[in-house]
């Protein structure tokens, strides 16, 4: 593959704006150690974004993701120490009977919107949450 890497990750959206992260692994040799991320990860040589965020999601959370939409794509040089990535950043609604299994990482756990402040969660995936939320015209509903 010419060019930085592709890595594909997915907000899963619960319907009161809460998403799905997962709590990394507190471990200097992988990016934003400690901090709470959607899943994702590196794309395989050949395989299409969605294809590795279906993928990715599955492996991390054993749920199989339905609809899912692009976000955005960008060059994501946020991870210090670390060289850019391409970036694809996709959506998708919760539905609520699949269930969670966390197999990578320290935990999973849907975050409400109103906690973000509360967890280390780099803020350029705030941001990005809150794009999702608009795409997916999600009201976010107090604890």
């Amino acid at each position: 593959m010419v060019g930085e890497p592709w890595v594909a990750a997915v907000f899963l959206l619960r319907d009161d704006g809460a998403v799905l992260l997962q709590h990394r692994d507190d471990k200097p040799e992988i990016s934003h150690p400690g901090q709470w991320v959607p899943p994702g990860g590196h794309c395989e040589s050949g395989e299409s974004m969605e294809a590795c965020a279906r993928r990715e999601f599955l492996e991390e959370t054993s749920y199989q993701v339905s609809d899912l939409s692009l976000l955005t794509e960008f060059i994501d040089s946020h991870a210090e120490g670390f060289p850019p990535l391409r970036l694809a950043v996709f959506w998708c609604r919760y539905d609520g009977m699949q269930p969670l299994t966390c197999h990578e990482g320290q935990a999973l756990e849907f975050i409400p919107r109103t906690l973000a402040a509360k967890y280390p969660i780099p803020e350029y995936l705030v941001d990005l949450w809150d794009q999702a939320l608009e795409v997916a015209q999600l009201v976010v509903v107090e604890p």
